[in-house]
């Protein structure tokens, strides 16, 4: 009887060494891992960010030249507008599951950082700039799309980046699909079948030109930048994104959605 409070006392101290010890892998970083420690953990796809307390600011003089360099967005939500079927009701955004794994960030991606008549420009030149995501609504149709920030121009006014700094801006979402790629019945831009349809009517109805005729389309985003953190020494700064865009068309065969994209953003200021 009397060692039950030695033995509470034992069990008590193993138990906070194995929670200290332990732990969720989801709670690391990128930073000083090993290859093999980050392979097949999600962590690639993930972010870096700044620390909480960081609340400093990067002044930028109109004389100097910058860019931006390292800039990461991962996705963590993607919501599709939808049509009610209520006509009196207004369309409206609902949840969608990202069915794409570990490769649905945007990474490295750098551009020019230009400060003219007290506002700031910047002009997205490259990178890891896109990614092919599908998405499940919850009806269960899946909704493919590219995630971009190709030839991205986002501008705010000031000169200087502080945590209150919100970009905005076009830029250019690409064809989910490129020119060789045939459908299940051989039909393609530069290559397979003209027409898969046997006897073609007088007078081609709009439905089967649509699907025989395919098109390398492209259409336009907004992208909005919020800075929430900034490490005025190291030039680093992090916070949230927000794109609108419309999904994939299949080449034209069919109308496109409206998405709204959002999730981390990090990036870093360098001198030119």
């Amino acid at each position: 009887m009397r060692f039950r409070p030695l033995v509470a006392a034992v069990l008590a101290l193993c138990l906070i060494f194995v929670t200290a010890c332990g732990g969720d892998a989801k709670a690391k970083t990128r930073a000083g891992l090993t290859y093999d420690e980050i392979l097949n953990t999600g962590l690639a796809n993930d972010c870096f960010t700044v620390d909480e307390s960081a609340r400093g600011t990067i002044p930028l003089d109109p004389e100097a030249s910058y860019r931006l360099t390292n800039v990461c967005m991962h996705p963590s939500s993607v919501q599709v507008l939808v049509e009610p079927a209520n006509k009196r009701q207004e369309p409206r955004f609902v949840d969608a599951k990202i069915l794409t794994r570990y490769t649905s960030s945007l990474d490295e991606v750098f551009g020019d950082l230009t400060v003219v008549d007290d506002q700031i420009t910047f002009s997205e030149k490259g990178g890891m700039d896109f990614q092919l995501i599908t998405v499940v609504m919850p009806g269960g149709e899946e909704v493919p799309f590219v995630f971009s920030s190709k030839d991205l121009v986002a501008t705010t006014s000031g000169e200087t980046i502080t945590t209150s700094t919100d970009f905005e801006g076009p830029y250019t979402v690409p064809s989910y699909r490129t020119s060789n790629f045939l459908d299940p019945k051989g039909r393609g831009l530069t290559t397979g079948y003209d027409s898969a349809v046997g006897l073609v009517p007088v007078g081609t109805s709009e439905e089967l030109e649509r699907e025989n005729v395919k098109r390398y389309l492209e259409s336009a985003g907004t992208l909005s930048l919020s800075i929430t953190r900034v490490d005025g020494e190291t030039g680093e700064f992090s916070g949230l994104f927000t794109a609108l865009q419309k999904s994939d068309t299949d080449m034209g065969s069919k109308e496109p959605l409206e998405l709204k994209i959002t999730g981390d953003l990090y990036g870093r200021v360098d001198k030119a």
